[in-house]
């Protein structure tokens, strides 16, 4: 639905923040507070990375966001079960009273993020409050949805920017609060520190809810979660802890995220096919070079128009310059030029639906893997195709989320991510 019109300033009803009491690991009950968080749900590379993860801790969130059995039913109600069980056993507490949280994330090279947790109002893309950019697919909606309904939690927060002018009161709030000590402080095997501090005092709430009203949040990682939210309010009479759902907010005017891309790995289709089909459609030039210098590559084409790498045969595969008569034929005429132009449009318009006749969300053909390197090595192990993408720039996903333009699934990936495990929101607390 098009939501072009709805600025920051005419919003009629903006970001609603409300503060909630968080559900957090006890210290004293883990083996180390590292050891039992996750990236998200989505980020994690099964089956390798989930092994690793649940063998780290056996009390590592990725038992709850992403539970092991042999039915749908049977996992959700494990993880249910696995969440009752850390309660009662002192494992996850409850904190005393209601609070925001601030969130740090800080890395050796420079990086620094902070932003501020806590429970969001759930609004329809029609309000023009929380603009998501792309498309998600049903079944994964429908997954996250069972799973949520079972624990009765929000496991996990979104990721949403929005833009402040650096310097609103909720950013002297979260950095006056940046100083003082953390309740909780921990370095990941990736090299980030996570750093979280709880937000009480009453003017500070109220600061923060006043300056937040009067703006509009982009969803920079969490759409499929966010449509869960929608999806579970719809469900529940209002008012209910339903009519809210878990989320970091964080002001890309003081703290600009990182966008990276999401790979596609095309299973059961080999490189050689894959490279067949282009012939005549697109430019294809092998590259007998390591990933970065592949990259490099890939960077240089996608400055003069739409570009991907393939790889799975042991090489890499520039494919640029198509056809202008193909893509005429095959990306639809009724939306913007930048939409029409995103190399994730002419993936899927063109390349998946109309080259290879790969459906885009079923995950016998293909999945979804935001690290390049283990996309090319699957590729490689499994006989398949690994599509690397080139990100497209934040300031293009905002215009066209602001026109209410929404891009392919898994166009995008912003960082970075916070980690799962460090806060959750237990519903009817």
């Amino acid at each position: 639905m098009n939501t072009a019109g709805h600025s920051e300033a005419t919003l009629p009803r903006g970001l609603e923040l409300t503060p909630f009491r968080g559900l957090r690991y006890d210290p004293d009950r883990v083996g180390s507070l590292a050891a039992v968080t996750s990236p998200p749900y989505d980020v994690v590379v099964r089956p390798d990375g989930l092994h690793h993860l649940q063998d780290s801790d056996p009390h590592n969130i990725v038992r709850l966001i992403l539970p092991q059995a042999t039915t749908p039913s049977a996992r959700n109600e494990q993880a249910a079960d696995t969440l009752r069980r850390w309660v009662a056993e002192g494992v996850l507490t409850t904190d005393a009273e209601p609070g925001l949280y601030v969130y740090e994330q800080r890395h050796d090279d420079g990086m620094l993020q902070r932003g501020v947790i806590g429970a969001l109002r759930v609004s329809d893309p029609s309000e023009g409050v929380v603009l998501p950019h792309e498309d998600v697919m049903p079944h994964v909606v429908a997954d996250r949805a069972a799973l949520m309904r079972a624990t009765s939690a929000n496991l996990e927060p979104l990721l949403l920017t929005y833009r402040g002018n650096g310097s609103t009161p909720t950013s002297k709030v979260v950095e006056r609060t940046a100083q003082q000590p953390p309740l909780l402080a921990t370095t990941t095997e990736d090299g980030y520190s996570h750093r979280l501090w709880a937000v009480t005092d009453p003017d500070d709430l109220a600061d923060v809810r006043s300056d937040l009203a009067h703006h509009q949040a982009l969803i920079a990682d969490g759409h499929h979660r966010w449509a869960t939210y929608r999806l579970l309010r719809a469900e529940h009479p209002s008012p209910s802890d339903w009519d809210h759902g878990l989320v970091l907010l964080v002001d890309t005017a003081r703290y600009p995220l990182r966008v990276r891309a999401i790979h596609r790995l095309l299973h059961g289709l080999p490189v050689a096919d894959a490279l067949a089909a282009l012939d005549g459609l697109f430019r294809v030039q092998r590259l007998d070079v390591p990933l970065p210098e592949a990259l490099t590559a890939l960077a240089d084409a996608a400055c003069a128009g739409n570009a991907f790498l393939l790889a799975g045969d042991g090489a890499f595969h520039l494919v640029d310059h198509p056809d202008p008569a193909l893509l005429a034929r095959t990306i639809p005429a009724d939306h913007p030029t930048a939409w029409r132009t995103l190399d994730a449009t002419v993936l899927h318009a063109t390349l998946l639906d109309h080259v290879w006749h790969i459906p885009e969300d079923s995950p016998a053909h293909i999945a979804y893997i935001h690290d390049t390197a283990a996309t090319v090595e699957k590729a490689e192990r499994d006989g398949g195709t690994a599509v690397l993408m080139h990100p497209v720039r934040e300031e293009v996903v905002r215009d066209l989320a602001r026109q209410g333009v929404t891009m392919p699934r898994k166009s995008t990936s912003f960082g970075p991510k916070p980690a799962s495990g460090l806060v959750l929101r237990a519903l009817e607390l």
